[in-house]
């Protein structure tokens, strides 16, 4: 599903990636782990096609990153840390143009749906630039599965969110996952990468200095691996 070899990015003479190798299948859901700045965040951009790599190979589906990017982008599901929505625009008026950028069927239909996923049928109407950060981030979550994307990317998805948004996320996320999607997810929250991931990766300096499968959302284990990797090797 994604592979990437030999990885680099540079920027202001600083070198954020440094020769990341990583083979992703179909259906996994990822999370990645790591301190601020170790270039997480950055490899999920470069996997979006918002900014290029200095060097490295990046394949989608067997499709070429550099040579496809308009393709690919078709199946991709981005959650940054903004959440790119209009805010003068409603719920339904931000799922409904998302939706027709995709080329989404019965588009409205679908719109309303998400919304009620997301527990905001009653603010269907109301324009988000009235909404808390919570309410914000429920509709960004549908925005970015308007098209039923094979590929989530999202970018410490549960950061102030409340508990009742965070199970919607989750949800959301595990509801992806049951239709095939592959889900990558940076963040700083173990107790949500073992509930909902199968597999964490640990980043630092621009590296991976670790990459384990986990099962029965053993948070214990997660939080070993990182501190041995992370924060013993400080």
């Amino acid at each position: 599903m994604i592979e990437i070899q030999k990885l680099t990015k540079q920027a202001d003479n600083k070198l954020i990636l440094r020769g990341v190798d990583l083979s992703i299948k179909k259906g996994e859901t990822v999370a990645i782990l790591g301190p601020n700045g170790a270039g997480k965040s950055t490899l999920l951009k470069v996997l979006a096609a918002l900014i290029k790599p200095t060097s490295g190979m990046v394949k989608v589906n067997g499709l070429d990153l550099k040579k496809n990017q308009t393709e690919i982008k078709k199946i991709l599901g981005y959650l940054p840390h903004s959440s790119l929505l209009y805010d003068h625009y409603s719920p339904l008026e931000n799922l409904v143009f998302y939706g027709n950028v995709y080329g989404v069927q019965e588009v409205e239909k679908k719109a309303v749906e998400l919304v009620k996923d997301v527990g905001l049928s009653f603010f269907l109407n109301e324009p988000v630039k009235n909404f808390s950060r919570g309410m914000i981030q429920r509709i960004a979550i549908a925005r970015a599965i308007i098209h039923d994307p094979e590929i989530l990317l999202l970018d410490e998805p549960h950061t102030g969110l409340d508990q009742g948004a965070i199970t919607i996320l989750n949800k959301a996320i595990l509801s992806m996952k049951e239709k095939g999607a592959t889900t990558l997810m940076v963040t700083h929250d173990f107790k949500q990468a073992a509930e909902i991931c199968d597999r964490i990766i640990i980043v630092k300096n621009g590296k991976l200095v670790d990459d384990f499968h986990i099962s029965d959302q053993a948070l214990s284990i997660v939080a070993q691996k990182y501190e041995l990797q992370v924060e013993g090797a400080s």
